[in-house]
């Protein structure tokens, strides 16, 4: 039987959806709908680790591309984030990354050293945004609009393909870094404050690629 109230609901659901946050395209629409056709999503990936880079990734799509599967990259499991990383690579219109040392890290702070991180990708960027959606509560100091989105990378698709790209390149990254330093399992913890890692720090001592500068690190002394 035909129910208005049910129709009145039918109706009204792309509109929510269209305003909601919900919708991770929400954020990318609104600015599509503003004349900006190359908008940008940026992450970062590492900011809380004990050792190693940070790692952040910009990413640009098509107005037409919708991957529903894409989220902060925190939420999905590794093999998923491999999975998603191949699909983002092929989809984008252009994606770059920005990495910044452990030693930059412990000149500049990580707030400012993740800022660097992020301009670095963005600049890397081969076709260049016109507006970029910035995860976290910062915006970035281009000369080019920005706006930052608390909780960007589960609110927006495109800041999620950004993290992904961000989170994955950072892993890899820290498996290399095992190889450099075998007794630290850095392959596993990819260099965050877990059990292992300070069991580990216990006994060999911090290496050239830990962030001196934090408080765990700094109560060990220099290396």
């Amino acid at each position: 039987m035909y129910n208005s109230q049910n129709h009145k609901k039918q109706m009204q659901q792309p509109k929510l959806l269209h305003e909601s946050p919900l919708d991770k395209l929400y954020w990318e629409r609104t600015y599509w709908t503003k004349g900006y056709c190359h908008v940008a999503g940026v992450d970062e990936a590492g900011r809380g680790c004990w050792a190693g880079p940070v790692v952040a990734a910009a990413v640009i799509f098509n107005s037409n591309t919708y991957l529903p599967e894409i989220n902060d990259s925190k939420k999905l499991k590794a093999e998923i984030r491999d999975k998603l990383y191949d699909v983002i690579l092929s989809s984008a219109v252009s994606f770059a990354v920005g990495i910044v040392s452990n030693q930059v890290i412990d000149q500049i702070n990580i707030l400012q050293a993740s800022l660097v991180a992020m301009g670095d990708a963005v600049s890397g960027l081969k076709i260049k945004p016109d507006f970029i959606l910035v995860d976290g509560n910062h915006g970035l100091s281009m000369n080019i609009p920005n706006k930052p989105l608390i909780k960007g990378d589960a609110l927006s698709m495109t800041i999620g393909a950004a993290s992904i790209v961000a989170k994955v390149t950072r892993d890899r990254l820290m498996q290399q870094v095992q190889k450099e330093f075998p007794q630290f399992s850095f392959g596993i913890h990819k260099g965050y404050g877990t059990r292992a890692h300070q069991e580990e720090l216990k006994k060999y001592g911090p290496t050239s690629c830990h962030r001196m500068t934090f408080k765990p690190l700094k109560e060990m002394g220099s290396v």
